[in-house]
């Protein structure tokens, strides 16, 4: 019977290219439908006219960081999933700010294993 469900539909932030482009390849052969952006503005404007089910996105980026990025698009896309890696420590203070205007997110520590971000999507 053909599965008549749409992919789920995932957006991946991250400022270097190449772990962005692999995560989308990943997530488009295992069974999402997975487009990938550079950095957090392009992020929040690809969310706006893509309207993903979930984010994936790195923290520190070089214009907007991941986590201003989930909280734009979390106010347009109220139902988004958003899933965030960092490989830097100061990912946590960005956290503690964001949770005190009470935005909670969840973070994988980079290097991210594709089957662990499998597992954490599909939960």
């Amino acid at each position: 019977m053909p599965e008549t469900l749409a992919r789920p539909k995932v957006l991946v932030a991250d400022d270097e290219r190449v772990i962005a482009d692999t995560l989308a390849i990943i997530l488009n052969q295992s069974g999402f439908e997975a487009r990938a952006v550079y950095s957090g503005e392009k992020a929040v404007d690809a969310a706006r006219e893509w309207a993903p089910d979930m984010l994936i996105s790195d923290v520190i980026m070089t214009d907007l960081n991941g986590i201003d990025a989930a909280i734009k698009i979390r106010s347009f896309l109220p139902s988004c999933k958003i899933l965030l890696f960092s490989g830097q420590a100061a990912t946590a203070d960005l956290l503690d700010r964001a949770r005190v205007q009470g935005h909670e997110f969840e973070i994988l520590a980079k290097p991210v294993h594709p089957q662990d971000l499998l597992a954490r999507l599909r939960a």
